[in-house]
């Protein structure tokens, strides 16, 4: 097993779903975590039951807000004095179409690149200023297949978010690697969570002919690829996207 002993890391988007086994499998690879809950704030407190206040902090903050991006990661470097490892977790995917009333239609497409892609920018500029002040450190960024393959009609605004994720982070990777920092993207396509669950239970034929292991991913396969890019094993890798679908988009 990776050992992350020492590390100290802030996931955004760690109420549920991926974000919470990210965080549970850091923690039990060694790593001090900062775990982001939403806007409400609500989950995490088994795990801050489990390992202690020392090794989990939790905060909350709404991340279709401009601004909270930056708030929350200066609360997570104050928690300890530093951050070493940046997962930038959090996400929104609502159903928009494109016979919705125009104003409708703009309002979700503008949360979606908030949440999706410019609160990702925003914490990659926080963690870069801070990273320039320690020596570097590792950014890594949830995309998405689709960032590749495209997506229905009505998730073109959430495909069209994490396309811009991916690009992202290969600019971070290229123009920062001399600073020390490593920066990658992960990219799931169907991944068994809360979130997903009825989508994956209404469409089961449709994706039994889509996926060629027959089911989606499980979380833990996101959570594993992230406890190995913390590690900074790899650190020739920065820059790369790293497809965890199960063959569905093979590149």
């Amino acid at each position: 097993m990776m050992t992350l002993t020492g590390k100290i890391v802030f996931v955004t988007g760690a109420s549920r779903g991926i974000g919470a086994v990210t965080v549970g499998s850091l923690l039990q690879a060694g790593a001090s975590v900062v775990a982001h809950l939403g806007r409400n704030g609500h989950g995490g407190e088994e795990l801050l039951e489990r390992f202690g206040p020392d090794r989990v902090h939790l905060l909350k903050g709404d991340l279709a807000q401009p601004g909270t991006a930056t708030r929350l990661f200066l609360e997570a470097v104050a928690w300890k004095g530093r951050v070493d490892v940046l997962v930038n977790n959090a996400g929104v995917a609502p159903t928009l179409t494109i016979d919705a009333p125009l104003e409708e239609w703009s309002k979700l497409w503008t949360e979606t690149l908030q949440v999706n892609l410019l609160s990702v920018a925003e914490s990659c500029r926080a963690a870069l200023l801070h990273y320039r002040e320690h020596g570097g450190g590792i950014i890594i960024n949830i995309a998405s297949r689709a960032a590749f393959r495209g997506d229905n009609p009505d998730a073109m605004h959430y495909a069209a978010s994490k396309g811009a994720v991916v690009t992202l982070t290969k600019s971070v990777a290229r123009g920062y690697a001399a600073q020390g920092v490593l920066a990658y993207a992960v990219a799931p396509g169907w991944v068994s969570t809360e979130m997903a669950e009825a989508y994956l239970r209404d469409h089961q034929e449709e994706l039994a002919r889509e996926l060629p292991m027959g089911s989606a991913a499980p979380p833990e396969d996101v959570a594993n690829t992230v406890v190995f890019l913390a590690s900074g094993a790899v650190p020739h890798m920065t820059g790369a996207t790293l497809d965890i679908n199960g063959a569905s988009y093979v590149r």
